[in-house]
């Protein structure tokens, strides 16, 4: 079993910056791909971005360029650092970690069923 604890969100301003963090507890967080999912009121979830073990990041069209995900092993954390913005990242943001994906089967990891464990969410606003 892996825990996973989001924690980073709150309210900012169209433009600005925003660090989310999940930190994972239970099984060895190394063995697994972390990813970063979105759900905006009466919308599906939706992928945003991935890191695998080895360090491979994959990024959905939409934030590509204003999102960057990484990963401290040894702090078993989860970074998202969200820059310029937008009304339409308002969300409710989470974590979720795979044993299935790899370097070779990134593109997989937008799929929301490929994730074995996932966290609570933290919210995001951003305002106009």
């Amino acid at each position: 079993q892996v825990q996973l604890v989001e924690s980073g969100g709150g309210l900012v301003q169209a433009g600005g910056s925003l660090r989310l963090s999940c930190a994972a507890s239970g099984r060895s967080f190394s063995g697994y791909a972390m990813g970063w999912f979105r759900q905006a009121p009466g919308k599906e979830r939706e992928f945003v971005a991935v890191i695998t073990w080895s360090g491979s990041t994959y990024y959905a069209d939409s934030v590509k360029g204003r999102f960057t995900i990484s990963r401290d092993n040894a702090k078993n954390t989860l970074y998202l650092q969200m820059n310029s913005l937008k009304s339409e990242d308002t969300a409710v943001y989470y974590c979720a970690a795979t044993g299935k994906v790899f370097s070779y089967n990134i593109r997989s990891s937008a799929l929301t069923n490929v994730y074995d464990y996932w966290g609570q969410g933290t919210q995001v606003t951003v305002s106009h």
